[in-house]
């Protein structure tokens, strides 16, 4: 599999995955997410997604300074409806990577490592998006705003072009590298993080 290759410059997150561990589906249950699987989860990359993961990666480095974030410990608020905007898929690559899930999710082993009713929409926070520890109660609020790093202009009328089908096939390529080259700007230049997200 062909990908992006900075992809690979993306810094990861280690979790605890305490379900994995007990049923031996991954060594020490430690589970490392990349944007690579957020990006599989998805079926693309694009500022939105990264930022739900840059989102949810200052957020769990604020929870848990010393240690291993716990997945499916984790609850997951968002400000908006589920169907306004992006923020369905925030929440989905923010869920997937903390482990939580609405109420379809799993429901646990005798009564361990439930993962349901972890997720939900349209709260009254501050900010774009808040995670909160299930054992502390600690909470962290997050809002993201990727216009700190603007699309290139010659972005938009080529998207156009291939949108109406007039696009060469160079213009098409053009434009995909374009648009990647601004989410490696908003996910490889940790100078920008703070800018970029907003960490209450």
């Amino acid at each position: 599999m062909t990908y992006p290759e900075y992809y690979d410059r993306v810094v990861s997150m280690n979790l605890y995955d305490p379900l994995s561990d007990f049923l031996s589906a991954i060594d020490d249950g430690i589970v490392e997410i990349e944007y690579l699987d957020c990006v599989k989860l998805a079926g693309h990359s694009c500022p939105t997604v990264a930022g739900a993961y840059l989102m949810t990666l200052m957020g769990l480095q604020k929870l848990y300074p010393d240690t291993h974030p716990v997945r499916g410990t984790i609850k997951v608020e968002m400000r908006d409806q589920e169907t306004d905007g992006v923020t369905g898929v925030t929440c989905n690559v923010i869920s997937y990577i903390v482990g939580a899930s609405g109420k379809g999710g799993f429901k646990g082993i005798g009564g361990n490592f439930s993962r349901d009713n972890l997720v939900s929409y349209n709260q009254p926070i501050d900010g774009e998006v808040r995670l909160t520890r299930l054992d502390t109660e600690e909470s962290v609020t997050l809002s993201y705003d990727p216009s700190i790093v603007p699309a290139d202009p010659r972005m938009q009328p080529l998207m156009a072009k291939a949108l109406q089908g007039t696009a060469t096939p160079e213009e098409i390529k053009e434009f995909g590298r374009l648009w990647q080259e601004r989410v490696a700007d908003i996910l490889t230049d940790m100078s920008r993080w703070n800018q970029l997200v907003t960490v209450i």
